[in-house]
């Protein structure tokens, strides 16, 4: 991959990580758009950016979280990881299938409808906090995420929205409960790297630069991300996917 190629990666996954549009998707689009195939190394990188990222803006609710891990809050990221890993385990040769592409432009309509339906909703619903049957239906929407083209972070918000959880919050959980599945996706490509001998022969600049602009960017869409959230307002993120959906359909 040359310099530019990694610049334009680290950016789509900073931008389309927390924004609600599939970051996966994005990913998937371009490798097929360039014909260049996807790079698990590349990957494991950029996941580090974005965590790095959730990790300096919600430092105070993750250095909570640390102190207190049983607390409500950790015991909430713990309550929605279980059902996470349960369905992704489930459906893993499924999932695993649909990162050639062929379910994107349907997996983006889901989440253009999920957004417009939330979005109206929201305003409907009596808000109160997080609860553990919050947290387990937020979870579940998180498993049915991992799909490329379905937006993680507009799927569990959009759960939360749907379960009448204050908007403030929602966002913010989304954001935390990312952190253990991301940790877990990238131990996941380490051990597939390991297991399949990838040899790695990335420019080392671009990757130093990718990840550059992945944190950067990641940091600026988070804080949009808990803006947005609170207006509740995501029509023009359905606009957008749909417009890539039929995009997709020609790439």
């Amino acid at each position: 991959m040359d310099i530019l190629f990694l610049i334009i990666l680290g950016a789509v996954q900073g931008l389309t990580e927390f924004l609600p549009v599939s970051s996966s998707g994005h990913l998937v689009l371009l490798s097929r758009w360039f014909g260049i195939e996807n790079s698990l190394f590349v990957s494991i990188l950029l996941h580090m950016a974005t965590l790095l990222s959730i990790l300096v803006v919600l430092r105070k609710e993750v250095w909570q979280v640390v102190k207190k891990p049983f607390g409500k809050q950790g015991m909430n990221i713990i309550v929605a990881t279980i059902p996470t890993c349960i369905i992704v385990l489930i459906l893993m040769p499924l999932i695993n299938s649909s990162f050639e592409g062929t379910l994107l432009p349907v997996c983006f309509l889901i989440s253009a409808m999920l957004l417009l339906k939330s979005q109206r909703v929201s305003f409907k619903k009596v808000q109160h906090e997080l609860t553990f049957k919050d947290a387990i239906l937020i979870g579940v929407a998180q498993g049915f995420a991992t799909f490329p083209g379905v937006s993680r972070s507009g799927t569990t918000i959009s759960a939360g929205l749907f379960a009448g959880v204050k908007k403030d919050e929602v966002a913010k959980f989304s954001f935390l409960m990312s952190i253990p599945i991301i940790i877990l996706s990238m131990i996941m490509e380490i051990y597939k790297i390991v297991m399949l001998g990838e040899t790695i022969t990335v420019n080392i600049v671009g990757l130093i630069l990718a990840f550059v602009v992945a944190f950067l960017i990641g940091v600026f869409s988070i804080k949009a991300m808990i803006k947005l959230t609170q207006k509740a307002n995501f029509k023009w993120f359905s606009l957008y996917l749909c417009l890539i959906a039929l995009i997709s359909v020609f790439i």
